[in-house]
């Protein structure tokens, strides 16, 4: 059984950081792409940022430039550093991974929430 587990999530002021961080355990033989999703009261989720296992990134028009997503393989850990937030970027953060168990699983955190206040 595999289990992602968020951190780094909170209230934080306009143009304020916050860093997320998201941990794979369990039977794991390796993982694929990993994510981060955002999913806003009323809206429905959406991709924020992914990173492939060998390090090519992806990001969401609307976080270009001040989001930063990571990776650290030895540890199943993948990280999201976001810089210059505004209050647009209130949701709950999803961390999501393409594990191999050894089939492929996609997986799903249980979300943190991120707040940004005006």
């Amino acid at each position: 059984q595999v289990q992602l587990v968020e951190s780094g999530g909170g209230l934080v002021q306009a143009g304020g950081s916050l860093k997320l961080s998201c941990a794979a355990s369990g039977s794991i033989f390796g993982i694929n792409a990993m994510g981060w999703y955002r999913q806003a009261p009323g809206k429905q989720r959406e991709l924020v940022a992914q990173i492939s296992s060998g390090g090519s990134t992806d990001y969401a028009d609307s976080v270009k430039g001040r989001f930063t997503i990571s990776r650290d393989n030895a540890k199943n850990t993948v990280y999201l550093q976001m810089n210059s937030l505004q209050p647009e970027d209130t949701a709950v953060y999803y961390c999501n991974a393409q594990v191999v168990v050894p089939i492929l699983r996609n997986c799903w955190g249980q979300g943190t929430q991120v707040t940004v206040s005006s």
